[in-house]
């Protein structure tokens, strides 16, 4: 997988290590936006770092590989989306996302997420999809519940931040419930 168009310059692009430059500069130029949710944040200092991330994800074999995608809007680099913690025998994976403050509120991520979607139920084979979101993000949130998933509940200090723990929100869309809204 390569490219994903959704409208004219608006489309996912496989993330490869040639991105690692334009993606560390995002993450650094927007810290104080980004942080308040997302804890590799802090740990990303150097553009190393974000190559080090890049090479997790690509250096993997492929039946253990992870598709994350870099998002580009009016062909500006915008964020990233992708899954993880994909669990192959038994068909679910959990998409995450991050987007750059100027972009937000332009419909960006929902679309998006509905491209992986329809990737992870018909070209992945995938029965279930999670999105988890910190309780108080609310524009996060509201991508899962625009897509008409499950909220399933609260996974209480589900992610570690810093030194404090944040509860997650836990969404969910099976591929049956998926065909019936298609």
């Amino acid at each position: 997988m390569s490219r994903i168009n959704i409208r004219p310059g608006f489309y996912l692009e496989s993330l490869g290590i040639e991105h690692a430059d334009i993606v560390f500069e995002a993450i650094d130029n927007n810290r104080e936006h980004l942080s308040k949710w997302l804890p590799f944040v802090s740990f990303t200092k150097s553009p190393d770092d974000t190559e080090e991330f890049i090479l997790s994800i690509v250096d993997k074999k492929p039946n253990e590989k992870e598709e994350v995608f870099t998002i580009w809007y009016d062909e500006e680099f915008a964020g990233l989306i992708g899954y993880m913690n994909t669990d192959r025998v038994n068909r679910k994976t959990e998409i995450g996302y991050w987007l750059l403050k100027s972009k937000e509120g332009k419909g960006i991520i929902t679309q998006s997420t509905t491209q992986l979607i329809k990737l992870a139920f018909k070209r992945l084979q995938m029965n279930r999809i999670t999105i988890r979101c910190a309780v108080g993000n609310n524009r996060s949130s509201a991508v899962p519940k625009r897509l008409r998933f499950t909220f399933e509940g609260i996974e209480r200090q589900g992610e570690k931040h810093d030194e404090l723990y944040f509860d997650l929100e836990v969404f969910s869309l099976l591929k049956s419930e998926w065909k019936k809204q298609a």
